[in-house]
């Protein structure tokens, strides 16, 4: 599969090491770069899944969620997998509808990074899946960078779902962005 990349220039100011950030689909070798974030309970705060504490886990869901998924890539950072975005379709009267989720190793939060992997997203979701007319992602009320993210790529903040899932234990307030194919791409 092809990658897709583009060079930002916000990123390449800092030098070679933010240069070049591309989507590729993330495989069982890239198991000790999944760890880094994997493993770390900042990154799963507002995730479904708890931080994994061992390999055979890692890969145990890299083999059995990731690669059949249809949309799932690693955000690389030169050739490197330093998180994750992927587009979940849906089926029978949602499959105009897709949703968005995205994770991105702590160390590179803050560097425009997550933002330039959405608009990746973005750009090419509605060429690959023609019958996607909505992109959406919910984002915990309390996740602010998130949802700048989603902001700064284009998406349109909707409105607050309250107590709209239990995650970890507790009833969340989550707000729902969306992306249209016929939206203008930032």
């Amino acid at each position: 599969m092809e990658q897709t990349s583009f060079t930002p220039d916000l990123l390449k100011e800092g030098g070679d090491e933010f240069s070049d950030i591309t989507l590729r689909p993330l495989d069982l070798s890239d198991i000790d770069d999944f760890m880094v974030w994997a493993t770390d309970a900042k990154v799963s705060r507002f995730c479904s899944w708890e931080p994994y504490s061992n390999k055979e886990d890692a890969l145990n869901y890299i083999k059995n969620s990731v690669l059949p998924h249809p949309w799932f890539k690693a955000v690389c950072l030169n050739k490197r997998p330093i998180g994750a975005v992927s587009v979940t379709k849906n089926s029978g009267n949602d499959i105009c509808r897709g949703e968005l989720g995205y994770v991105l190793a702590s160390q590179y939060w803050g560097k425009g990074i997550a933002t330039k992997a959405v608009k990746l997203v973005a750009k090419t979701i509605f060429t690959e899946w023609p019958h996607l007319e909505r992109l959406e992602a919910l984002v915990d009320v309390q996740n602010a960078g998130s949802q700048r993210v989603l902001e700064k790529a284009g998406f349109e903040r909707e409105g607050v779902l309250r107590k709209y899932l239990i995650l970890k234990g507790k009833s969340r307030d989550m707000v729902m962005f969306s992306l249209l194919s016929t939206d203008p791409q930032i």
